[in-house]
């Protein structure tokens, strides 16, 4: 990293006045400022960028941030002060994404036309709560989310007409992320489940409105492997951790459709009334897409909403080759999808799409000063209220990029992930679980003395607990040493597999990492893994 930018000002700032008219007022000194920080921001991120390690080796706990500061720095700091210490200080220790070393996570490289649309966004600081604070901002916005209805859902052009622009219709919504999108879709899914002609869940709360319909409680259904988020939003909306049903899985890590069934059936004799059917597309541990047509049907059978939750899987819509995957998505009522994950757009950029425009009305809210009712604001139907123009990026992405260039993107992690997976399928010292889907693939080193156990399924408990421990451990090391990184889950409740395996757990969607960076990766792996069963008890 280069060394501390001399400040503009040799002396410091003893006027705060003047201070805050170079920070807010355009001039010839703040235009001064402004370009020396591009400068050196870009000669930071040309530096970054790309770049093959992860991270430092310094651990977390020893880094100088954790010596908390309590009180608020009474006096200004020079910008060009402050961005050297942020450089100096923190940057260095950060988890550098665009790496193509950096193989564990949702997080990638991005496309070098994001900056300088970052800054402009920056810079106008739209709040698309409001058209008062957006106004053709709002209109982008509607455009985007038709776009995305219309891969999703493939209606005529005149729907796209009647509902595109109208401040009544809700094609969907921008989020900051799969999280806030699956929260809002079980927000509908709950109050139209209880929608009566004489009940209101948004007038009487949950608790009467369930009791009011006869039912004991309500229940959100789905597989084993159902993202955490859905937890959340139970636990928002009044179910309870008892009011989310997990469903074993499939050897391939999709809901196992013969338990489902029997479980809604149990769910009718004991009074529940089922809120929503979750279907996964592209599940966060394996990759893993549900059987997302026959769960389209069992749902639409019950008149049951049924959600998709495509934050990782859905952009396969994008791949002639891979879009076959998502048969059944367009019959779903509401999908979440995450910008930021397959996209390849900024972090805080997710969306939800509602098959049905008029869907949102049933968790809408109005407030006199600013969102009120009959106009076009789209606070009126979103869960968030103040929000950055994050479409912008999406409607950028589909035009850099378009469907050529994201199925590109999205056959190439697919073709290497499966490369992948040959490579461990040989490999005397690793082990494949599961053969992957799409482009996120889990496997584990077995040490020495317990492959020929593993060969012949004769593991025991403990043996398959020290494994385990083992996995746990390896990730740790390579994680920590900062030359590369390869995440790990815990599977369980999948057929054919131990109730609780750790895996190692690697994500290809960054088009900086090659089939060279991948061996070297696994390399170093077992490098690490074999001086590691020198000591490993």
């Amino acid at each position: 990293m280069r060394k501390a930018m001399e400040p503009l000002y040799i002396q410091p700032l003893l006027e705060i006045r003047e201070y805050l008219r170079l920070a807010f007022e355009p001039s010839a000194d703040q235009q001064a400022v402004e370009e020396r920080l591009d400068r050196y921001i870009t000669e930071v991120i040309e530096g970054l960028y790309g770049a093959p390690r992860v991270t430092t080796d310094t651990a977390l706990e020893r880094l100088s941030l954790l010596r908390q500061e309590a009180a608020v720095p009474g006096s200004a700091v020079h910008p060009e002060a402050y961005m050297s210490r942020l450089v100096h200080e923190v940057v260095p220790h950060s988890i550098n994404t665009s790496s193509p070393n950096f193989i564990g996570h949702m997080t990638s490289a991005l496309p070098m036309f994001f900056r300088p649309l970052s800054r402009l966004l920056t810079a106008l600081n739209q709040n698309v709560v409001k058209v008062e604070t957006s106004k053709s901002f709002t209109a982008l916005e509607r455009q985007t989310l038709a776009f995305m209805h219309h891969q999703v859902y493939g209606c005529a052009e005149s729907f796209y007409a009647e509902h595109g622009q109208n401040p009544e219709s809700t094609l969907g919504m921008m989020t900051s992320g799969g999280t806030v999108s699956n929260l809002t879709a079980l927000w509908i899914a709950r109050n139209a489940a209880l929608l009566s002609p004489d009940d209101d869940v948004k007038r009487d709360g949950y608790a009467l409105a369930l009791h009011k319909n006869g039912y004991r409680r309500g229940v959100i259904i789905g597989s084993s492997l159902m993202h955490y988020s859905i937890d959340k939003a139970a636990d928002i909306l009044g179910l309870g951790s008892d009011g989310v049903i997990r469903i074993g899985c499939d050897s391939r890590g999709r809901i196992d459709l013969s338990k489902l069934a029997k479980e809604m059936a149990a769910c009718r004799e004991r009074g529940d009334r089922i809120l929503a059917i979750v279907g996964i597309a592209g599940t966060t541990e394996s990759g893993a897409i549900d059987p997302l047509q026959k769960l389209a049907e069992m749902a639409r059978a019950e008149r049951i909403h049924f959600h998709i939750d495509a934050a990782w899987g859905g952009p396969l819509l994008l791949s002639d080759a891979h879009a076959h995957k998502l048969r059944g998505i367009e019959w779903a009522d509401t999908v979440t999808i995450d910008g930021h994950k397959q996209m390849y757009l900024p972090m805080g950029t997710g969306l939800l799409l509602l098959k049905d425009p008029l869907a949102a009305a049933l968790i809408e809210k109005k407030a006199q000063y600013i969102i009120r009712g009959g106009s076009s604001d789209l606070g009126r139907r979103s869960l968030e209220g103040s929000r950055p123009a994050m479409s912008v990026f999406l409607h950028a992405g589909l035009h850099l990029l378009g469907r050529e260039g994201y199925g590109y993107l999205l056959d190439e992690g697919i073709r290497k992930t499966r490369w992948l997976a040959g490579l461990l399928a040989d490999h005397h010292a690793f082990e494949l679980i599961g053969e992957p889907e799409i482009n996120i693939l889990t496997y584990r080193y077995i040490p020495a003395p317990l492959r020929e156990a593993v060969r012949t399924g004769t593991l025991t408990p403990e043996e398959h607990n020290r494994i385990n421990r083992f996995n746990e451990r390896l990730q740790e090391l390579q994680g920590r040493q900062g030359e590369s990184f390869v995440s790990r889950t815990t599977l369980s409740g999948i057929e054919g597999l131990p109730e609780s395996i750790v895996v190692l757990r690697v994500i290809l969607a960054n088009p900086l990492t090659t089939e060279e960076h991948i061996k070297n990766i696994l390399d170093l792996q077992q490098t690490i893994a074999e001086e590691l069963e020198l000591s490993f008890g």
